[in-house]
């Protein structure tokens, strides 16, 4: 009871008093004004890297860390975040959302950078590291390290179980199939993965699978949308920027409500700022720390940017309105919200397949967030102990979450994923500020690189 007084305190304190929100977009701005905007005067180069056929086949490459680090990011939260987002803050919260992938880009490059740089290095081509590791080998606190890996940990435990539960609610409201036996076959497709062999990381090999799947299956679907609906694209964008400044939010005072509803998910979404996806960048096989922060960067804009602005379109395009006094938004005279309003919006688009569609993107989607921090947590529990037994413990504890989180929901365990990634979020801006210098000295020496391998092809 007194563990989870404190949780819920800590969770009032940092999120209810918008703390983090301030601390974040002070980082994305420090972060994008010292990089000289390099998000943006880099863009091609950075979409490019990923074009680029490397060198090394045996350890991580680029791509493998872009997709664990996209299967992190881009969850359930992109579709239930977002329909959250609009429905209260109506659809000028999307033009908030992408002002934080835009600025929110260059924190992911700093943090990704620092985490290629000290990081440790296991074996021929295998490394290791992430926001502990930086705390331990460059700043030598060790202590805070393990406080970070420990909050990543509750963080993890508790989204197993949220994305665990997004999976099976979803399949058994729309098939009216009983909800353990969906949590049991759930928990055995992930156990099977966790434990599997093979030369790489099953974990990284089927989220190589997945992602580029997930995404193939919704973007086709959104492309449909906007095709289908291409003459309403210019005033629904217009919806979108007027109630983002609108004359009727400000003197309503609710413009307050419409930039912070957009400025939350979007952090929330593509997590820039809370150190996470250091896990994925440290782990690449590369030898240049800033080519690698690019990556990292580039996956913030695809989640907000892209995925998000997807969900949005879907639900704007199918005519759904936001009505002052109305707790959801009105579609086709129904208030609706949650996932209800994002199935109903695709219904009008691509008939009754918009329900089966719906929970197969759900369920991509959630199943690439477990996978991914389960090999997230695996890492931060190496840190606090390279004991072979503790990580399978972990392993099945993850499992077990599964499939618990998947026969009901638990509030608590909501407060323990957001306690989590509140702890991660302080103690990564915190310590990482102050080296901002040295992850734009690598940006540098990458540039000049660069402009070689430009001349060389003039």
């Amino acid at each position: 009871m007194v563990v989870k007084s404190l949780i819920n305190w800590v969770n009032n304190f940092l999120w209810g008093n918008n703390i983090l929100v301030v601390m974040l977009i002070g980082a994305a701005l420090i972060s994008t004004v010292a990089s000289k905007f390099m998000q943006f005067r880099l863009f091609g180069t950075i979409v490019s890297i990923l074009t680029k056929k490397e060198k090394k086949k045996n350890g991580i490459s680029s791509l493998e860390t872009f997709f664990l680090g996209t299967a992190c990011r881009v969850g359930a939260g992109n579709i239930a975040g977002v329909v959250a987002a609009i429905t209260v803050g109506g659809p000028g919260a999307l033009f908030w959302m992408w002002i934080v992938a835009l600025f929110g880009a260059a924190t992911s490059f700093i943090e990704a950078t620092l985490a290629v740089l000290y990081r440790d290095k296991i074996g021929e081509n295998n490394y290791i590291g992430g926001t502990p590791w930086i705390l331990k080998n460059r700043l030598k606190l060790g202590k805070v390290g393990i406080a970070y890996a420990v909050a990543s940990i509750l963080c993890y435990v508790g989204v197993t179980q949220v994305m665990a539960n997004s999976i099976t609610e979803s399949i058994a409201s729309a098939y009216s199939v009983d909800q353990k036996i969906v949590a049991a076959i759930l928990t055995l497709i992930v156990a099977g993965i966790i434990f599997g062999r093979g030369k790489k990381d099953t974990i990284i090999n089927t989220l190589n699978k997945i992602v580029p799947i997930m995404a193939i299956l919704y973007l086709g679907v959104v492309i449909f949308v906007l095709v289908t609906n291409f003459s309403k694209i210019p005033s629904m964008l217009m919806n979108i920027f007027q109630m983002a400044f609108g004359v009727k939010e400000i003197f309503g005072g609710g413009i307050g409500i419409v930039v912070m509803q957009g400025v939350r998910r979007g952090l929330f979404s593509n997590e820039a700022g809370s150190g996470n996806s250091n896990y994925a960048a440290a782990v690449v096989d590369i030898d240049e720390p800033a080519k690698q922060g690019m990556v990292q960067c580039l996956g913030v804009f695809v989640d907000t940017l892209v995925v998000c602005s997807a969900t949005a379109f879907v639900i704007l395009l199918a005519g759904a309105e936001k009505i002052s006094g109305v707790n959801g938004m009105m579609l086709k005279g129904r208030e609706l919200s949650g996932m209800a309003l994002f199935q109903e919006s695709l219904k009008v688009h691509i008939g009754w397949i918009g329900i089966p569609f719906t929970v197969v993107v759900i369920s991509f989607f959630s199943l690439s967030t477990i996978l991914a921090v389960a090999y997230y947590g695996k890492n931060a529990l190496t840190f606090i102990s390279d004991k072979t037994i503790i990580n399978i413990l972990y392993q099945i504890s993850i499992i077990l979450m599964v499939y618990t989180g998947g026969i009901q929901q638990n509030f608590f365990v909501w407060s323990l994923a957001d306690f989590g990634l509140g702890i991660m979020t302080v103690i990564n801006i915190t310590f990482l500020s102050p080296l901002i210098g040295e992850a734009l000295d690598e940006l540098k020496k990458y540039e000049i690189v660069l402009k070689k391998e430009k001349n060389m092809h003039l």
